[in-house]
């Protein structure tokens, strides 16, 4: 150890530095890593007509309105025997993460919003082809990773 003040002063701006970034990057990624979808029943009857979300992309109150409005599901019927249906609400509701409850699009989420700031032409693209398309820019977005790629 030296005793050279500036030396000292320097080294604690570096570590303060470093601090701030590890800091940074941890908020940053909260939706870029999230646990993927455990539960067999998820998986199957939501992959069935598109990725299985995770459930830490919503809070449970969103998963909640979704469950409750699955007759209506987006536009189709994505009806289930109640006791599945009970069983992966209880999955989705335990395991959700934050948001804004009132909002059941993962796409409408202030931290999608915030990450997803692109040209409404991208959201044409035929490779795209929707915003919930999640797989067309994170290649392994199934495992609940969603670093930029």
């Amino acid at each position: 150890m030296t005793s050279d003040p500036n030396f000292r002063a320097l080294t604690g701006i570096a570590a303060f530095a470093m601090l701030a970034l590890a800091a940074g990057a941890a908020v940053a990624s909260e939706f870029e890593r999230v646990l993927p979808v455990a539960d067999a029943a998820t998986r199957k009857e939501c992959g069935e007509c598109h990725m299985a979300f995770q459930p830490g992309l919503l809070p449970a109150a969103s998963w909640t309105r979704i469950m409750d409005g699955l007759q209506d599901h987006f536009g189709e019927s994505a009806s289930l025997p109640a006791d599945i249906a009970a069983a992966i609400r209880g999955y989705l509701t335990q395991n959700a993460g934050s948001g804004d409850g009132r909002l059941i699009r993962i796409t409408e989420q202030r931290w999608w919003l915030r990450k997803h700031d692109f040209a409404p032409s991208i959201w044409s693209r035929r490779e795209v082809g929707a915003k919930s398309n999640c797989e067309a820019c994170h290649r392994t977005a199934a495992q609940g990773l969603y670093e930029d790629d």
